[in-house]
């Protein structure tokens, strides 16, 4: 039999800007029972960034305008200013969710992974590396991009993902394969060739070359205002339209078999910026996915397949309305917490600040209208 001290209200899995943004409001609508869990450390994700990466969505303070910064999880706070960085780092960003946990005083316990979440009758079992929590609510906010796809195809085990590269700088070798051209590939080229390293891009889709202004579906026109100058060039091959099949070892090197027919050559590890696997793999027990293999949520962002249990961050889907930015999933926040409120019988008065800031999009329908999902 399990025996545990406290029945939480809500226990929030992960320390990042979802995490922490759906606590602020849990916070500021005085719910007093409440607790996150983070593996590591808050905004860990962010720390392992390539010294070098930046943020594609800028940030800038602009309140008087009645604008929010685009990567501000809280009304009224702007990581620009906090950072003095207009494309944070990693790093800094990491410490923007420090300032904002210490300013609301959030109860986060570090150092706690989650193995295993069930549900019997209204409670909530969390199983962890740190013993057992139980509560009567669950928002996943465990993120995307602290589990890089390292198996996309056979023989990937001998590439390098770009997620686990800690400076670009410091990469030993001349000429790179980079397997994937959305925005962390053309990123490592783009970084690669400033120190004058040549890379050939082999990508499935020529996301440089697509008509769409969404950053989640095309290109960002940062990234590719960045690299454009290497296409043609010496330094940037760029091969579109063309899969990896697989990896093989050779004497010399590595032979990278395409799609096409073609095998490209490399005497370094190839690079694979071949995305990452959501987290949600970690409770499948308690999602239903659709035909994109997307977690199932109703309009409130609560699982179909267990009630309770709330979906917030980069994994969220609502048919074809990708949040995979901050400045969209931010817009998620308060459905949880009004709904986690309103069962609960919290203060929901913050709610009406959140609505003005526009950090409060309830009908999707508005979607493409508001942040252009």
């Amino acid at each position: 039999m399990i025996t545990v001290n406290k029945i939480y209200d809500v226990v929030i899995v992960g320390a990042g800007p979802s995490g922490i943004g759906v606590a602020t409001l849990l916070q500021q609508m005085n719910c007093t029972s409440y607790l996150i869990l983070e593996k590591e450390e808050v905004g860990a994700s962010f720390l392992r960034w390539p010294e070098e990466m930046r943020f594609i969505t800028p940030s800038f303070p602009a309140q008087g305008f009645g604008q929010t910064d685009l990567n501000a999880i809280v009304p009224k706070t702007s990581p620009a200013y906090t950072l003095n960085m207009e494309h944070p780092t990693g790093e800094a960003y990491a410490e923007y969710l420090d300032v904002v946990a210490d300013h609301f005083a959030l109860p986060i316990k570090k150092g706690v992974q989650v193995k295993q979440i069930h549900k019997k009758d209204s409670i909530f079992t969390i199983d962890t590396t740190q013993g057992i929590y139980q509560s009567r609510y669950v928002v996943w906010a465990a993120g995307q991009y602290q589990y890089p796809n390292l198996r996309p195809f056979p023989g990937a085990e001998l590439g390098v993902h770009n997620s686990l590269i800690p400076s670009w700088r410091e990469l030993e070798g001349d000429d790179f394969i980079i397997i994937g051209g959305y925005e962390s590939g053309i990123d490592a080229a783009f970084h690669l060739g400033r120190f004058g390293k040549k890379t050939t891009i082999i990508a499935k889709t020529n996301t440089w070359e697509l008509d769409n202004s969404d950053p989640s579906i095309a290109l960002s026109t940062y990234t590719y205002s960045r690299v454009c100058h290497l296409l043609g060039s010496d330094l940037l091959t760029v091969v579109g339209n063309t899969a990896v099949t697989r990896i093989e070892a050779v004497s010399s090197g590595y032979d990278v078999y395409t799609s096409s027919g073609k095998v490209y050559f490399t005497t370094e590890k190839p690079i694979l910026a071949t995305g990452f696997i959501g987290s949600t793999t970690k409770i499948e027990n308690l999602v239903t996915r659709g035909q994109y293999d997307e977690v199932l949520v109703n309009e409130i962002d609560e699982s179909v397949a267990t009630s309770g249990l709330f979906l917030a961050g980069p994994e969220l889907r609502h048919k074809d309305h990708i949040f995979c930015f901050i400045y969209k999933f931010r817009q998620r926040f308060a459905i949880i917490a009004e709904t986690i409120g309103y069962r609960l019988n919290l203060d929901l008065s913050i709610l009406e600040q959140y609505q003005q800031e526009n950090f409060y999009l309830k009908d999707l329908s508005m979607c493409g209208e508001r942040c252009q999902c």
